[in-house]
């Protein structure tokens, strides 16, 4: 089941707290940037970022955004906004800056 419009629009006033949030459509599913680094996306209405070092912290589920792909790790508190504002920032630092 494709990620709905009512979803995403929730996920990105969650993440209003962070400018350079960037959200992109793509086969259904929307991913998602901050300061254009890739985290994460939002796949069948599941709020999902890399894994990465800097994360590991926040003990999240494993989940699988689609057949075939990476595990990443579900957000499941996105209702907090602090904590998910802080869930990017450290995501971020453990991705490399695409030039």
């Amino acid at each position: 089941m494709p990620a709905t419009k009512d979803y995403r629009d929730f996920v990105l006033e969650q993440l209003d707290l962070l400018d350079s949030i960037i959200c992109k459509s793509m086969m259904g599913e929307y991913l998602l940037y901050y300061n254009g680094i890739l985290f994460g996306g939002i796949y069948d209405d599941r709020l999902l970022v890399k894994i990465v070092d800097s994360n590991k912290k926040y003990n999240m589920q494993e989940s699988i955004p689609y057949d075939g792909a990476k595990p990443m790790y579900l957000v499941d508190d996105v209702d907090n906004k602090e904590l998910l504002k802080e869930i990017v920032i450290e995501t971020c630092k453990g991705l490399p800056i695409k030039k």
